[in-house]
């Protein structure tokens, strides 16, 4: 996920109650929020974006969240989670995207030498030459979450040359079910998240002509519950992190029009506390960094009024 610019916070007045995003209460604008309610450097990409999202790029102290994801950085390259954690290709991806998102890949490379480089080739160094997928670590776990967060990094570096792109794209096409979406690895059971990791990938790679989008975007309209909300597989409850994972991906293969944007949009917006702020998996439940930046990034797709737009790969 990337921001282009939009359209800002034009547009907000006048709207219904039950269409209202409380920009004011989900902006927070203490770093200790956002790195306290998670611990891991992938809650402060959260919060980052979500921040930007809302219009509010500058809430946080620029200075101070770049060193935080510096002191996560190893001499291999790769990101913990926080300082003293072992590198792993989520955390690196966050560290990434982080970087890209505050355009500060020119002092990380004041900062260390040839840092985009070296990041770049701690991730080059996760892809497996004969398969083409990627662990998350040295550990070797594999699973299409770590082949797109490889592309989407090494593409925000400008240094996707560091990786066999064909043979990603090969083990992505393995994944493949019957179904039109795709797995955790080849036949491994379709899911709203990996569907959205193979997708993504294949965006980047510029394969989608790989991908059937018609029985996939069938699937993906499939996830929709009579409430509006969204589920990740069929039988299983709505939550609305999957407005962001589903429809991402129905971006990408052009067919967001096939869900009920009207019954997503309001389903969202009950899952935000007016008071204290913050989005919740569903209504009524505990609001956290994770649901509230994938919440506001689907409103985003939907083009919510106020919100800037959001790159759906």
């Amino acid at each position: 996920m990337s921001l282009v610019s939009g359209p800002g916070r034009a547009g907000m007045a006048n709207l219904p109650d039950e269409l209202q995003l409380f920009v004011d209460k989900h902006h927070k604008d203490r770093l200790e929020y956002w790195l306290t309610e998670h611990l891991r450097l992938n809650g402060l990409y959260w919060g980052l974006t979500a921040l930007h999202l809302l219009g509010r790029p500058d809430a946080l102290p620029r200075g101070e969240v770049l060193e935080f994801v510096f002191s996560c950085l190893h001499e291999s390259g790769g990101f913990g989670a926080a300082p003293g954690h072992d590198a792993h290709m989520l955390y690196t991806v966050s560290g990434v995207q982080i970087l890209a998102t505050l355009d500060a890949f020119g002092e990380l490379d004041q900062r260390v030498k040839d840092g985009r480089l070296k990041i770049g080739q701690f991730i080059a160094d996760l892809q497996d030459p004969d398969t083409g997928t990627f662990a998350g670590d040295e550990w070797g776990e594999r699973d299409t979450r770590f082949l797109y967060g490889a592309l989407n990094a090494l593409s925000l570096m400008g240094l996707l040359h560091l990786v066999n792109v064909e043979k990603a794209v090969q083990h992505v096409h393995s994944c493949k079910n019957f179904d039109g979406g795709y797995g955790t690895s080849p036949g491994a059971e379709t899911h709203s998240g990996q569907v959205f990791t193979c997708v993504g990938a294949l965006t980047i790679a510029g394969r989608l002509d790989l991908v059937d989008a018609e029985k996939l975007g069938a699937w993906l309209s499939e996830r929709q519950l009579k409430n509006g909300g969204l589920n990740g597989r069929p039988e299983k409850k709505e939550d609305v992190c999957y407005s962001w994972w589903v429809m991402s991906s129905m971006a990408m293969l052009d067919k967001l029009h096939w869900i009920d944007s009207e019954k997503l949009t309001k389903f969202i917006l009950q899952c935000q506390d007016p008071e204290l702020g913050g989005l919740a998996d569903r209504p009524g439940d505990m609001v956290d960094v994770f649901h509230t930046c994938f919440g506001i990034a689907g409103l985003s797709l939907l083009k919510h009024p106020g919100l800037e737009e959001v790159d759906p790969a």
